[in-house]
């Protein structure tokens, strides 16, 4: 495993942990001035700024990207598959922009969270089967753009409103499904917070082995989490064994980021310089 004691060449910001104290153009200023080297943006930031700006941004300053956040909410009623097709075929295009080495997915939970105006259902076996259907449409279109697609399973707890793959066997599942040669353009994003709770983990990360692994996530769980959504940890302030897990991806030949991605009323009420302060130390002691 990796030594990051000494530096943190190897920390990328997810840009959501200080959405609440800069936009995208604030965000790679801070990061340029704490040697930052990369960032993962997510879509809304770069839409604030204007992607030609942001891409600017990031070009001016010598940032890479780790990843682009997020493409998915693929279930939807009807009326709204043209409306979920265009708009992953943009997120493909800004990531290109971008310079990203791959679209997140988050797939979507029942159709009236997904897409909101949806009709409303109950049927979340349907609504696999639309991620399935929609992975796979998108997925001929990212490839004409040569822009890698990762399934990030998420907890149990989004299933209905954000995210019904759950677990990384079921984003493995998909993979194997859509993508049987393993050609690179599919994957998983696999995020400590998501899936650290899981039995099967350590067996499914070597089942994904490095072609199928395309994004490492860190956060902590708190205990107790007061806002399943808002209330994620800093690294080190919770239970998950980061280092257990992140040994065992690059066991399978990982050897990219360490992204850090922290939904926080705590940590977006701090000042920017004291998160990335803090993100960059706990990045060399903890992860």
């Amino acid at each position: 495993m990796r030594d990051f004691s000494s530096d943190h060449r190897w920390l990328s910001l997810n840009t959501a942990t200080v959405r609440k104290q800069a936009d995208l153009i604030g965000i790679v200023e801070a990061c340029a001035r704490h040697g930052i080297r990369t960032i993962d943006p997510w879509r809304d930031q770069v839409v604030a700024v204007g992607l030609d700006r942001a891409v600017r941004a990031v070009r001016d300053a010598g940032l890479e990207l780790s990843g682009y956040c997020r493409g998915g909410m693929f279930v939807s009623d009807a009326a709204r598959r043209g409306e979920v097709r265009d708009d992953n075929r943009r997120a493909v295009d800004e990531a290109k922009a971008l310079g990203a080495p791959c679209v997140v997915l988050v797939v979507g939970g029942l159709p009236q969270y997904s897409r909101p105006g949806s009709d409303p259902s109950k049927d979340i076996a349907a609504a696999w089967g639309q991620v399935h259907d929609g992975i796979a449409e998108m997925l001929e279109y990212a490839r004409t753009a040569n822009m890698p697609l990762a399934i990030e399973p998420l907890h149990p707890a989004y299933a209905a409103d954000r995210a019904c793959v759950n677990t990384t066997r079921q984003a493995l599942d998909l993979c194997d499904a859509i993508d049987p040669a393993r050609s690179g353009m599919l994957g998983t994003a696999l995020d400590v917070y998501h899936i650290w709770w899981d039995f099967e983990l350590m067996d499914q990360i070597a089942r994904a082995g490095g072609e199928r692994i395309l994004a490492f996530h860190v956060c902590d769980w708190l205990v107790p989490t007061r806002d399943m959504l808002n209330d994620r940890g800093m690294m080190g302030d919770g239970v998950i064994d980061i280092r257990r897990v992140r040994a065992a991806v690059e066991a399978q030949g990982f050897a990219g980021y360490s992204e850090v991605e922290i939904f926080s009323n705590d940590w977006w009420a701090r000042p920017l310089d004291e998160v990335l302060r803090t993100c960059i130390e706990r990045h060399r002691t903890v992860v």
